[in-house]
């Protein structure tokens, strides 16, 4: 297990090429995820705005480019409050709104932990999670969560608190609905391959969506290495590296980068053109953007994996991410925080 809060991709590139070649995928554009920010235009080609971030943008020589929100010195901090409004939540607020989801979900309170809200701590609970009538374990690991504008990936999993940047080395202590979900998972399974299959149902029910990409990054990473964490705590040994790169598949699906005001790629609305007979472009218009509408944006739309689509495996399902908003059935309620 590692404490570091600024995972290294050059260790993460040597261990483990396949998986950051992986982690950096964007599966709508077939492209890699793009910067999206400023924040890193002064270094030139390559760290653009528009400009995939490549394995050679954020290793060797610049292998300390991408640092979480924490480390990144007050400056940078308050330049991207200003031109992104990225502000990250405290892990006791985190705490707090996964709670409500799960009082919910078990039908009584302090299910994982007991907080107190006056100095904003809280005691985990280390007994073995017990489940209401009509639901399962399995029923847990399988509820689609959803955390919107995820940033560096809080709400999913706490392996560290981004604004305090402290590590939260006990596993117990942790508070994302992903590592609720491998909690219970470690707490209900034995051997490794059961532990294995079933963690992986965790990660295809775990979801979130970041515009920039260096964030969107770093909760891909986040997630990769809460998983070896559980992993690594409950049998004492890395995870498999047969396994790694499908883990990492299915979290470059299920993390994606999307501008959550348009469901779309960022920007892509403005990249889109009409074409003449003679071959001249002009811009395209987009009416949802021109009078501040929800939907019917003209840009890419981006594409989420349908895990639980049993029909044709060659004709598995990718649809819009529109096309679950509010959907009861699917367990996601996109306006709230987390679903």
């Amino acid at each position: 297990m590692t404490n570091d809060v600024d995972i290294s991709e050059n260790l993460l590139l040597e261990k483990h090429p396949k998986v950051l070649e992986i982690l950096l995928q964007d599966h709508t554009t077939h492209k890699n995820i793009f910067w999206a920010t400023d924040s890193y235009a002064e270094k030139g080609e390559g760290y653009r705005f528009e400009d995939e971030i490549r394995i050679e943008h954020i290793t060797g020589r610049n292998g300390r480019v991408i640092q979480p929100r924490a480390v990144k010195d007050s400056q940078t901090q308050n330049q991207r409050v200003r031109n992104m409004a990225e502000v990250f939540t405290p892990s006791w607020v985190c705490n707090a709104q996964n709670n409500l989801i799960d009082n919910e979900w078990f039908g009584h309170d302090n299910v994982f932990n007991i907080e107190d809200s006056v100095d904003h701590i809280w005691k985990p609970r280390r007994e073995k999670i017990t489940f209401p009538n009509g639901k399962t374990w399995k029923d847990y690991v399988r509820d689609i969560r959803l955390e919107v504008a995820c940033g560096e990936g809080p709400y999913i999993a706490s392996r560290y608190d981004t604004v305090s940047g402290k590590p939260i080395t006990d596993l117990y202590m942790r508070i994302g609905f992903l590592d609720r979900k491998l909690r219970i998972v470690s707490e209900n399974t034995k051997t490794s391959r059961e532990w294995l299959k079933w963690a992986k149902e965790a990660l295809k029910s775990s979801y979130g969506f970041e515009w920039q990409g260096d964030n969107l990054l770093l909760a891909r990473e986040t997630v990769f290495y809460t998983f070896c964490d559980y992993y690594e705590n409950k049998f004492g040994k890395p995870v498999p590296s047969v396994s790694l790169p499908s883990m990492a598949d299915i979290i470059s699906w299920n993390l994606w980068q999307m501008d959550g005001l348009k469901l779309v790629i960022p920007g892509t609305c403005e990249e889109q053109y009409e074409e003449d007979m003679f071959g001249h472009r002009t811009p395209k218009e987009c009416y949802a953007c021109k009078n501040g509408l929800f939907t019917g944006h003209i840009g890419i739309k981006c594409k989420v994996k349908d895990w639980r689509y049993t029909g044709n495996l060659a004709n598995k399902k990718t649809p819009l991410f529109e096309s679950f908003i509010n959907l009861k059935e699917n367990g996601c309620i996109y306006n709230n925080r987390t679903s």
